[in-house]
């Protein structure tokens, strides 16, 4: 198959490249910058704006799958000027990928979209689900910030959902956190605040965490690329999201690390204004559950985080050299 990544150049591309070129097949990454050479064998990197079709939009003709990972990051302070481009990088991105789709000869069977978690409610009590999850931005004394993003992943889909792709199949990925030992990404700051004995809880400790083990996230794809019957919103979230106060005590435990200092929520609020990012990435309470994904028949290599944090501890300390 020929599958393109726009947005591709971030850690999730980067999971998904390698793994489809290991499975033989030919990936064309949409990045800010076109490259002469190959990123490796069978993997190309063609220059896109994110905004305007252009002569990356030719990729499109012909290929088999897009799986469309464009958007500024999250982990910044969500100012006005941020959050607009927080919006008009997820929203722009889409639409004009839904453009080069509509402009094909031969369209892509299938366009994978990314979306994100955080459009469910914030809820400790009740599973969230495809079908049954309530979609958040209503909660009573919600802030603001958390609000607005809500608002965002609400546009992301709908500029998705407008897209006139009659001939593609359409899957909106509702990832939640996606943990890789691969550097950069929220594992690695993770296991750094575990290795300063500073992984204690945070805030109450109740609020939900919902993740995917970075082996699961690829086969998931893998998976939805195999079975048609799969449309629309998908959750990516492991069977079994937890309290962050287990999810620390757990981290703590597969690293070896006895003790973790807790970070009260005014600690964590003034932490993530000197570090310049957001507290709502660790006090809002995901409690995502993949139902479509598990109705369907995937069967998770890591479902439960014990599993999985073992795992990635063990590859991360193999990564660094550390024993």
């Amino acid at each position: 198959m020929k599958i393109i990544l726009p947005g591709g150049s971030g850690q999730a591309g980067a999971l998904l490249a390698r793994a489809f070129r290991q499975d033989g097949h030919s990936v064309v990454v949409l990045g800010r910058e076109a490259r002469t050479e190959p990123l490796t064998s069978g993997i190309r990197q063609v220059a896109w704006d994110a905004r305007t079709l252009g002569d990356w939009a030719e990729e499109l003709d012909g290929a088999d799958v897009v799986i469309n990972l464009a958007g500024r990051s999250v982990d910044c302070r969500h100012t006005p000027a941020n959050q607009r481009l927080i919006l008009e990088s997820r929203v722009n991105s889409t639409r004009v990928v839904g453009q080069a789709i509509a402009a094909c000869s031969h369209p892509p069977a299938l366009w994978l979209q990314a979306s994100a978690a955080t459009l469910y409610t914030h809820h400790t009590e009740k599973a969230q689900d495809e079908t049954s999850g309530l979609i958040g931005g209503s909660e009573a004394d919600l802030p603001a910030k958390w609000r607005a993003m809500v608002e965002v992943v609400k546009a992301w889909e709908g500029a998705q959902n407008d897209a006139d792709t009659p001939h593609t199949r359409r899957v909106a990925l509702r990832i939640s956190l996606l943990l890789s030992p691969d550097p950069g990404g929220v594992f690695a700051v993770l296991l750094r605040l575990v290795r300063l004995g500073l992984g204690g809880t945070a805030g109450t400790g109740r609020q939900y965490v919902s993740w995917i083990h970075d082996r699961d996230f690829v086969n998931a794809l893998r998976f939805i690329i195999e079975h048609p019957e799969l449309e629309g919103p998908v959750n990516l979230a492991a069977p079994e999201p937890l309290p962050n106060a287990e999810f620390m005590r757990i981290l703590r435990r597969a690293w070896g690390m006895p003790i973790g200092l807790p970070a009260p929520a005014l600690l964590i609020e003034l932490g993530s204004l000197l570090l310049r990012t957001e507290s709502k990435l660790v006090l809002k309470s995901r409690r995502v559950i993949p139902g479509r994904l598990l109705d369907s028949g995937f069967r998770f290599s890591f479902p439960d985080w014990q599993t999985a944090a073992c795992d990635l501890c063990q590859r991360a300390r193999v990564r660094t050299g550390e024993h």
